[in-house]
């Protein structure tokens, strides 16, 4: 018998690739003053890009500042920030403007979104139909969020349900804008409701709702 070389000795296996976290839009919604920006702030984990302009004596003749006599700023475009949720998945959050001049944006920043959270406050319910209305006439799975103010909530969830004429299938949940852990807790139930419009996989929901 021939002696033969001694094999190489094998080498460390390479690393597998890592993957980037799968991209996911998501809208927060809601009337003038509800705790969009504030949400957007508390949750992302970047410095927000807000589009804050200060109210003048012009607007706060056409917007409502009684349940906000502190406000004096107001989104004039649209907040950004971001999230990871898991390796898997990172949510990148647009907030809309409150005030109705400004819906011909709505279109540009909901493009893409696998679903929306609309932010209410239970003192001026009317505010929010505008963006119910929206998700609803897109076909956009949504949920609505009850802001705590002051820690207080006017109405049971029963009546914010009715009031809103939503149906079953729209969760109507308590948060506080101003807690990262409430708002992500919001934010996973918009997740998993945009889930289970398709087979459970992050890709086909970001996939389904791509344009």
């Amino acid at each position: 018998m021939t002696p033969t070389e001694p094999l190489p000795a094998r080498g460390p296996a390479a690393p597998a690739a890592v993957r980037p976290p799968l991209p996911v839009k998501m809208v927060i919604a809601g009337g003038f003053g509800v705790g969009k920006t504030t949400a957007v702030g508390a949750i992302s984990e970047i410095e927000p890009l807000t589009t804050e302009a200060s109210i003048t004596e012009v607007a706060a003749g056409v917007d409502d500042l009684t349940h906000t006599p502190r406000k004096t700023t107001t989104t004039v475009a649209m907040d950004f920030g971001c999230l990871t949720i898991d390796p898997t998945l990172k949510l990148y959050l647009f907030g809309t403007p409150g005030q109705e001049r400004f819906g011909f944006m709505w279109d540009d920043i909901v493009e893409g979104a696998v679903g929306g959270l609309v932010i209410v406050d239970t003192r001026r319910l009317d505010d929010c139909y505008a963006a119910v209305d929206y998700f609803e006439h897109k076909g956009i799975p949504f949920a609505v969020a009850v802001n705590a103010f002051d820690g207080r909530v006017e109405h049971s969830l029963d009546e914010v349900r009715w009031a809103l004429d939503v149906s079953a299938g729209v969760p109507v949940v308590v948060f506080d804008a101003r807690e990262r852990g409430s708002v992500r807790d919001a934010l996973l139930v918009v997740l998993e409701l945009a889930l289970a419009r398709t087979d459970g996989r992050p890709g086909s929901a970001a996939a389904a709702y791509a344009g």
